[in-house]
């Protein structure tokens, strides 16, 4: 299992309900197509589980 994980924005949060939008700004996104490394634990793996349908995720 990696220790980190990049994930990217690959879907506008605009239409999104507000929850959403500001988890995909707590795991530091802010621009369609730009990723972050992030540690793969559970909290960044619950964050991303509820925005799945607008990040893509890759284990590094």
């Amino acid at each position: 299992m990696a220790d980190k994980v990049r994930v990217t924005l690959v879907k506008s949060p605009i239409g999104a309900i507000p929850k959403h939008r500001r988890t995909v700004e707590a795991l530091g996104l802010r621009k369609l197509n730009k990723s972050v490394e992030l540690p793969n634990n559970a909290a960044t793996k619950g964050m991303v589980q509820q925005v799945r349908h607008l990040v893509k995720v890759e284990e590094i």
